[in-house]
């Protein structure tokens, strides 16, 4: 399940569950998240559908997207385009702004190293208009 946690007490048990059972947060209109945490990394699974926005953000996390179904187009700020498909995988670095959309429905599975904690406090605006 998703864990209350943060950098002073990070999570140390052992943790078993399915997505089936971990709580849907609905983002906005077209963002439902769910995510698991340990005390160095982050597994989250995003739905999102088409026409949803993911605004310019960087964060301090390695991200790791890997789309299970549909398409996100990401933009970088070097002017970069890259349109991730069902099966295909994306690194992106720490502190590298970046932003997305999703060009039709779309299941997305996210690693973060160290875990996002702005999504576990709830902190993480961005996300939610």
């Amino acid at each position: 399940m998703a864990n209350e946690s943060s950098a002073s007490h990070p999570v140390t048990d052992l943790q078993y569950s399915g997505f089936d059972r971990i709580p849907v947060e609905q983002l906005n209109p077209l963002i439902d998240r769910q995510f698991v945490h340990g005390a160095q990394g982050m597994l989250a699974r995003l739905v999102l559908r088409k026409g949803a926005i993911v605004p310019r953000h960087s964060h301090h996390n390695e991200q790791i997207t890997y789309i299970l179904a549909g398409a996100l187009r990401f933009t970088f700020d070097d002017g970069r385009v890259i349109t991730v498909a069902a099966g295909e995988t994306l690194v992106i670095p720490p502190h590298m702004p970046h932003a997305a959309e999703a060009i039709e429905e779309t299941i997305d599975l996210d690693v973060f190293t160290p875990p996002r904690e702005d999504w576990i406090n709830g902190s993480d605006a961005y996300l939610r208009k």
